[in-house]
């Protein structure tokens, strides 16, 4: 987990606490629901994010916002760390629905969710 107090919070008060954030992933063992094999989610980053991770979109089969923000870091080996730091300060949707400042381990993605990363914009 990483220390709230070191991350700061996002656009929207949000305090995302998973190890996506710290830039390195961790898998736990026996965790059956990390990952889903009925279907995928869409992770849609906006701005910063988007430069961050290199691509507008991507699709993710966990089953949970922790999971796929660490996957989508992990993923990126070395240069995930650029990721992680837009994370850090960024904002969810899941399916329009504002996480705020709920553990992302705890908010459940669905197949067919989309997940919106939308870090801090200028001006607002």
């Amino acid at each position: 987990m990483v220390d709230t107090a070191m991350t700061g919070t996002g656009s929207s008060g949000t305090a995302p606490s998973h190890t996506a954030l710290s830039g390195k992933a961790t898998t736990r063992q026996g965790d059956s629901r990390a990952t889903s094999e009925r279907g995928v989610a869409t992770l849609r980053y906006w701005a910063a994010a988007r430069e961050a991770a290199g691509t507008a979109e991507e699709e993710t089969r966990a089953t949970t916002l922790g999971r796929a923000l660490s996957e989508a870091v992990a993923a990126r080996g070395e240069a995930g760390e650029r990721l992680a730091v837009v994370l850090r300060r960024s904002s969810f949707l899941v399916d329009g629905t504002p996480v705020g400042k709920r553990d992302p381990e705890t908010v459940q993605i669905h197949s067919g969710a989309v997940v919106e990363v939308l870090p801090p914009f200028a001006g607002g």
